[in-house]
């Protein structure tokens, strides 16, 4: 072998060693963070090199927070999860496939980033949507996700339920208040997409109640000017936790990768992608450079009204709850 061809064979060792050396890791996460995470995966790949000298490649698996956290359980190997409500990482952690201490292995509460609940109405809002109440009046169409299959469901239903019980009413007159809401119901979601979908797409209803980031997704994908987005009076704080994969990075040595994907979005720079996306940051110096997209609006926690997730899962949720007595799947 010439010197010339053992040193263009050397150089294409290395090259290759260098493509099979990139470690893979796969990010399950839930419908509405789609656009978030394209981005976000850039900049970590990025500061990843910058910082380790290694390449890595990121791959993703969208659906219903709910529905990912099941397809996790049966074996999908996510070397993390990044989701919208803390049930479904609870679920992944008594199943074994989750630290059970997951929300203290990252700040607040392993939630790096949060959002709420508001309404995405048609532009110029022709039905006049403002607040709650109106989305119980007669002949108004309303798109939610399904509460069984996604966190962005859950969160619809228990802000609705949380609207009503600010507003003075019982636990009784709270439920007749969210029955009359999903009775406005022509189709559930799987997921916080598969809503927008119906909603923009299929053009079925006149309000859309989804997390505050869709907005930016929908202005994105489906061009500005075709949606007003209605914040109501109250509504509800929503966490999105985030948790790495102990089976997974296990099995494939991808616990130290996993973990840097997961602790920089707590970095300024993946703060300022969230808040780029309408994700509400934790960083106070960002929330406060992003104050012309956070709105204020009067928010309550799950804990105050609810106890935890875990107890609004048992009582609305789970099959027999108070959802499957008020809904009807039609």
């Amino acid at each position: 072998m010439t010197s010339k061809l053992k040193t263009a064979f050397a150089a294409l060792v290395l090259v290759t060693g260098s493509i099979a050396s990139a470690q893979t890791l796969l990010n399950g996460s839930y419908d509405v963070a789609r656009e978030f995470y394209k981005d976000y995966n850039a900049a970590f790949i990025a500061h990843y090199k910058k910082t380790t000298g290694k390449d890595v490649k990121i791959d993703q698996s969208h659906a219903g927070s709910s529905a990912v956290a099941r397809s996790v359980a049966d074996g999908l190997d996510a070397d993390v999860v990044t989701m919208n409500t803390s049930t479904d990482v609870e679920f992944l952690a008594n199943a074994g496939v989750v630290a059970k201490d997951w929300a203290k292995r990252f700040p607040d509460n392993a939630s790096p980033t949060t959002s709420t609940m508001l309404f995405l109405v048609r532009k110029g809002n022709p039905k006049s949507i403002k607040d709650w109440d109106d989305l119980i009046k007669p002949g108004i169409q309303v798109i939610v996700v399904n509460p069984k299959t996604g966190g962005n469901g859950r969160y619809t239903y228990l802000a609705a339920w949380g609207y009503a019980k600010k507003k003075g009413a019982s636990d009784l007159q709270a439920a007749q208040f969210v029955g009359k809401l999903y009775k406005n119901v022509p189709v559930l979601g799987k997921g916080g997409r598969d809503a927008t979908t119906t909603f923009l797409q299929r053009n079925i209803g006149d309000v859309l109640i989804t997390f505050e980031s869709e907005v930016v997704s929908v202005n994105k994908e489906f061009g500005e000017g075709k949606v007003d987005a209605v914040y109501p009076s109250i509504s509800i704080l929503a966490e999105n936790p985030v948790a790495v994969v102990e089976r997974t990075v296990a099995k494939k040595g991808t616990a130290a990768l996993a973990k840097a994907y997961l602790d920089y979005l707590y970095s300024d720079e993946g703060q300022e992608i969230a808040a780029k996306h309408a994700m509400r940051p934790r960083s106070q110096s960002v929330l406060k450079k992003y104050a012309s997209t956070f709105k204020p609006v009067q928010l309550f926690t799950v804990q105050e009204m609810f106890g935890s997730l875990s107890e609004a899962q048992k009582v609305h949720f789970n099959d027999g709850g108070q959802f499957d007595k008020l809904y009807t799947v039609k």
